[in-house]
């Protein structure tokens, strides 16, 4: 153990020696692109590089239309087309110097950053992370033992896929609005909450851990739902459902043998934090993006990257393979984000989530996703909501809950289960360019310049 870190000491202070010594260059350039911005970052190159400076673009609410990166050798070297979350330009100069200053010659370092990407909740906070089987009302049952145990929930992501569940909790003690760092306490804590999330049905097994350190949220429950195995397809009743594998993204993953890669390929449905969702898998997966492209349009987006394992070697068998393939098709499903989108924003209160969510439990609804935050005492939190089948919610329940909850202070943004309402000249513009997507070629490797 002790050789052991000693030579990660000797990798990461060869590391900042190499950061020093070739320090990362950023252009943000506002005027090469009519309807993007392009932000162009050259570094020494890094395992995890790439996933830093996606995170940090993905964690500004930056949407990247395009990407072409390279990485072969010693240096990396990225051009990202962007735009803010409305689809302009980056204009705000507040946005451009936290671009530049996260990951240009002024930061410490990619190394540094690693353990310590994106925005962060406070440390004054403890965290709970729970994972299990899904079911309908398991998340108001736990906001509900948080309530009975005095613990106001300051900030929570919940994930939900392939039937199983992942969240991230942050609580304070009720009364103080300190962190809990009981020993008896969280003991008693983390007893209540394995036990709802055991239940009776469970085969796979439930954890829970408490911990009073910082992770970033959404790659942690990447981490979680990986190793809680959400990737291996759930059969019902011994078949898969057609609509279900018809919803699933397109990942192919092929051999390029003449420069010793394999190439991965994935269309699907764009959507933000895309591009990090499967870079984020790619390198906790421990594989190197070498050579990539990315393009999205109005409704599809492809990605495609030339990889190898961090060994050097490519993909070596059939089981690897299809491996790699169910856990990028997890990655893109997790934050599909499928149902009805409701947005609460009302003064927080100790007990408020174990409110709202005892009413959608109560009008047969289950939460397939969820962002909790609080902001100068305000709850803002999103949900997205089906109905127990996974259909559709019904409009007079939507009433319903809104009366309840209050419609001043619950909005409904959108329902992707309902088809889109598209004008005709949308339509045949989506057709167009989704059949271009699939007519065009995109394994020309002449296309990607080697620096190596």
């Amino acid at each position: 153990m002790d050789c052991w870190l000693y030579s990660r000491n000797v990798d990461d202070e060869y590391e900042k020696l190499v950061i020093r010594m070739n320090p990362p260059r950023v252009t943000v350039d506002n005027t090469s692109c009519p309807n993007a911005t392009l932000v162009k970052v050259d570094s020494a190159n890094m395992h995890g590089v790439l996933l830093e400076v996606v995170q940090v673009l993905t964690d500004l609410n930056i949407r990247f239309n395009r990407a072409y990166i390279s990485s072969d050798g010693g240096w990396f070297m990225d051009v990202f087309h962007v735009t803010d979350r409305y689809g302009n330009k980056l204009c705000d100069e507040e946005v451009i110097n936290k671009i530049q200053q996260s990951l240009g010659a002024k930061t410490s370092s990619f190394s540094s950053q690693r353990r310590s990407v994106g925005v962060q909740p406070s440390p004054e906070h403890t965290s709970i992370e729970l994972t299990g089987r899904d079911r309908p009302g398991l998340l108001s049952e736990i906001f509900a033992v948080l309530a009975d145990l005095k613990c106001n929930v300051v900030a929570a992501e919940v994930w939900t896929h392939n039937s199983r569940m992942a969240s991230v909790v942050y609580i304070t003690d009720e009364c103080s609005g300190s962190p809990i760092d009981d020993p008896q306490r969280l003991s008693r804590i983390k007893e209540l909450l394995s036990n709802i999330l055991r239940g009776d049905r469970d085969k796979r097994g439930a954890k829970t851990v408490v911990s009073m350190g910082l992770t970033h949220t959404e790659r942690r429950l990447h981490q979680m739902m990986f190793a809680d195995r959400d990737y291996e397809r759930v059969e019902r009743d011994g078949l898969e459902r057609e609509e279900d594998k018809s919803l699933r993204p397109d990942v192919t993953l092929l051999d390029c043998f003449e420069r010793d890669y394999s190439v991965v390929t994935m269309r699907s449905k764009d959507r933000p934090k895309l591009l990090f969702d499967t870079v984020c898998t790619l390198t906790d997966m421990q594989y190197v993006v070498y050579h990539g492209t990315v393009q999205t349009g109005r409704r599809e987006a492809y990605q495609e990257y030339y990889i190898r394992h961090v060994d050097g070697l490519p993909v070596s068998s059939e089981a690897e393979k299809q491996r790699v393939i169910q856990c990028l098709e997890a990655a893109i499903e997790r934050r599909a984000s499928e149902g009805l989108e409701l947005e609460l924003c009302t003064e927080d209160r100790v007990g408020l989530l174990s409110d709202v969510t005892r009413i959608f439990r109560e009008n047969s609804l289950t939460i397939t996703r969820a962002e909790i935050t609080t902001k100068s005492g305000k709850a803002i939190d999103t949900f997205y909501l089906t109905d127990v089948s996974g259909n559709p919610v019904d409009p007079k329940t939507i009433d319903a809950i809104r009366q309840e909850i209050g419609q001043a202070n619950l909005h409904v943004k959108r329902d992707s289960l309902l088809p889109p309402k598209s004008p005709p000249h949308e339509t045949i513009a989506s057709y167009l360019f989704s059949n271009i997507f699939k007519a065009k070629n995109f394994h020309n490797f002449r296309l990607i310049r080697s620096y190596s």
